[in-house]
C-alpha cells in the first residue's frame, strides 16, 4: 500500500471561479432543470458526477498543437451540461517538457507512429499540454464552476496518460476513484476530448472500478486515426457504457 501511495499522480485544485461566469450564464434553479432536460436523463446530484475530459487549448482549433477537428463545438455543449451536476471534475493533460510520448523526442519518428514502451503500445504525438504554456490551460469560453476538482495527469515523463483515474502503465492512479466514492459517486457522465483516446479510456476504466458509465456523445469529438472511432464505440459497448446524445438547451 505504501508503495502504492508513493506513486499517486494526482493533484487536485479548486477552482475559485463563478459558476458558468465565463459564458455569462445566470446559473438557477431554472438553468439546471434545462440541462437536465439537455440530457434526456435523470440526473441524481448526489451519487452522479460529470467527467470533464482534456477540453485544453491543444485540442481545439485552430490553433492547438493536437486539435481535434470540431473540438470547439463540445466547449457550449460541456459547459451546458455540467450546470445540472453538483460533482464536476475536468482532468487536465500537464505534460512536462520533453515527454517521452512527444514524437520530437525520437529520432526518426513522426507524430501518430507506434513505438513500444515498457508498458506497452504507445503512440507517438506532437508536443502538447506542456505545463506552463497556453495551450495547457482550458479553453477560455469553457465554464469553470467553483465546485470543480481538477485531477491533471500525465506528468510523469515516462509514462503517458489517457484515462483520468490511470496513467497508460495501469499501476499509477490518479486517486480520482477514491475522491468520487468518498463523495457516494456510483455513475459517471463523461464528455470531452478526445472520445476515441482519453475519453474511451476514462470511460473504460470507470467501468472497471464499478461506476455506471454513461457517454454522452455529442458533447465529445474523436481524432479518428484508421478506424479508432468505430473501434471505441466497439469497446465501449462491450464493457456495458451506455451513449446518449443531448438535445439543443433554451436560450436563458
Amino acid at each position: 500500500a505504501t508503495q502504492r501511495s508513493s506513486r499517486r499522480a494526482f493533484v487536485a485544485v479548486m477552482y475559485g471561479v463563478h459558476p458558468c461566469a465565463r459564458v455569462g450564464v445566470r446559473v438557477n434553479e431554472h438553468t439546471s432543470r434545462a440541462a437536465q432536460r439537455a440530457l434526456n436523463e435523470r440526473i441524481d446530484r448526489d451519487t452522479d458526477a460529470l467527467l470533464v475530459i482534456d477540453v485544453q487549448e491543444d485540442f481545439i482549433p485552430p490553433h492547438g498543437a493536437l486539435a481535434v477537428r470540431g473540438g470547439y463545438e463540445v466547449v457550449g455543449v460541456c459547459s451546458d451540461v455540467m450546470r445540472a451536476f453538483e460533482h464536476v471534475v475536468f482532468s487536465q493533460d500537464y505534460h512536462p517538457e520533453g515527454h517521452m510520448s512527444f514524437a520530437s523526442q525520437h529520432e526518426g519518428k513522426s507524430p501518430y507512429d507506434e513505438v513500444e514502451f515498457p508498458y506497452g503500445t504507445q503512440t507517438l504525438w506532437p508536443d502538447h499540454c506542456v505545463q506552463g504554456t497556453k495551450g495547457c490551460e482550458f479553453h477560455p469560453d469553457l465554464a469553470v464552476p467553483s465546485r470543480t476538482m481538477i485531477v491533471r495527469k500525465g506528468h510523469n515523463s515516462k509514462v503517458d496518460s489517457y484515462s483520468a483515474f490511470y496513467e497508460n502503465d495501469k499501476v499509477s492512479d490518479t486517486g480520482l476513484a477514491a475522491y468520487l466514492k468518498g463523495l457516494g459517486v456510483t455513475r459517471v457522465f463523461v464528455v470531452g476530448l478526445a472520445y476515441d483516446f482519453c475519453v474511451k479510456y476514462t470511460a473504460l476504466d470507470a467501468r472497471t472500478l464499478g461506476f455506471d458509465v454513461i457517454v454522452v456523445r455529442d458533447a465529445c469529438r474523436g481524432v479518428d486515426m484508421d478506424g479508432t472511432i468505430a473501434a471505441a464505440d466497439a469497446e465501449l459497448a462491450d464493457a456495458g457504457v451506455r451513449t446518449i446524445f443531448t438535445v439543443p438547451v433554451p436560450s436563458q
